[in-house]
């Protein structure tokens, strides 16, 4: 009996890998998927739907709709399907395909057609760039699928990054020279300790610490400087909800500002990413050396100002002037960062040439994930050397020759 049931077994394991194997392979002549006394495979049911909504993307040909037609009402149902029949992160991935494969680019500036779709931070971009073309009777759909978006991002990222950036300005606000009522007595001690006098049984306090004075005065400027460029999608929207976090804090002055030939500055709508977001037109050429005066103009305190420029380096303008605008804010006394990526989603592609060449007038370039700009942004706040905090966390930074 243990035989037959562990025969019966074996007999079923089989058969489901070949039907995911059929399923991968499409069930063409060519798969060559057959079982041990040469049928072709049969697939239940449930898996027969599945190959459906997948023939339907990728036997379709790439150039044109393909299966599913240019009908917005069966690529509603073909979305729905696929959220039924597969876990969320392979939905994430065919929508991703689905946008070139079939068209959907188009499709989704249809409302029934957004509401069907399962919101991600893919999404949100390709919606981002399509903002300025989508009509007027899918705007508010659309804003909605981004809200949503946007506001379980920042739900993600808000305590963590006030934390670190509030820990890191009450860190870099405790004075040396503390006037007696400010004194942080343990801390002051525990400084001191080497300066034990055992003959008098007490502490020289050579070094005294105060504390951190808890004040609503503006300590630091941080201006965000993003490329809107096509390739920094997933970083505009990353950057935007970062800087709807930042504006909430009244010890942070915060000034977002997205650039590609021309310059504009959403500060004004820092407050909802959404807005940001429709405010920027994801494309278009790029002149970083002009981004970088308009923020050089807005400086007033250097030495507490930290710009950080958000970019791929390709830069459409003149390259030489672009390393003399960042060498000159440098020199003011600012700490100017530029990250290559914020973003999830592996190694960017950038300009290694520029990156270079910035590392070599002291401004790292590397890429940082959403999760570690809060500290980041601490380790800038508190004078760090930014490009050691980052290969403290592995991060590859480039390097000037």
């Amino acid at each position: 009996m243990t035989d037959a049931k562990t025969d019966s077994r074996d007999r079923s394991d089989g058969r489901d890998r070949l039907s995911r194997w059929r399923l991968v392979l499409g069930g063409h002549e060519a798969d060559g998927i057959t079982t041990d006394d040469g049928q072709h495979v049969v697939l239940s049911a449930a898996d027969a739907r599945r190959d459906k909504v997948l023939e339907d993307l990728y036997g379709a040909p790439k150039t044109g709709p393909g299966g599913l037609g240019a009908s917005s009402p069966r690529v509603a149902r073909w979305l729905g399907d696929i959220r039924g029949y597969f876990p969320s992160t392979v939905v994430q991935v065919m929508q991703a395909d689905a946008m070139d494969r079939l068209g959907l680019r188009q499709l989704l500036l249809e409302p029934e057609m957004l509401r069907t779709v399962q919101p991600d931070i893919s999404l949100v971009s390709t919606l981002v760039g399509l903002g300025r073309v989508i009509p007027e009777h899918s705007r508010e759909t659309a804003r909605a699928v981004v809200r949503q978006v946007t506001s379980e991002l920042e739900d993600r990222l808000r305590a963590r990054t006030i934390q670190a950036v509030s820990g890191a300005l009450n860190r870099a606000a405790r004075t040396r020279r503390p006037r007696h009522r400010d004194i942080d007595w343990n801390r002051t001690i525990a400084a001191n300790l080497k300066n034990y006098q055992p003959d008098y049984r007490t502490v020289v306090p050579e070094r005294l610490v105060g504390y951190a004075r808890r004040s609503t005065e503006v300590q630091r400027e941080i201006i965000l400087c993003i490329d809107q460029s096509g390739s920094m999608a997933e970083s505009v929207v990353y950057s935007s909800v970062f800087g709807a976090v930042l504006s909430s804090l009244r010890s942070v002055r915060t000034r977002l500002v997205v650039f590609d030939t021309e310059v504009v500055d959403l500060t004004d709508d820092m407050d909802d990413p959404v807005d940001v977001l429709f405010g920027v037109q994801l494309g278009g050429g790029t002149d970083i050396n002009r981004a970088l005066a308009y923020c050089q103009e807005k400086i007033t305190q250097p030495a507490e100002t930290i710009l950080v420029l958000i970019s791929d380096l390709y830069e459409g303008g003149i390259a030489e002037e672009m390393l003399r605008r960042a060498a000159s804010i440098v020199g003011s006394g600012a700490t100017l960062i530029a990250l290559l990526a914020l973003s999830d989603s592996g190694h960017p592609t950038f300009d290694s040439n520029h990156a270079a060449a910035l590392a070599g007038i002291g401004v790292p370039a590397f890429a940082c994930t959403p999760d570690l700009f809060p500290e980041l942004m601490a380790a800038a706040i508190e004078r760090r050397d930014v490009s050691e905090w980052a290969a403290s966390h592995d991060i590859a930074t480039s390097h000037g020759t």
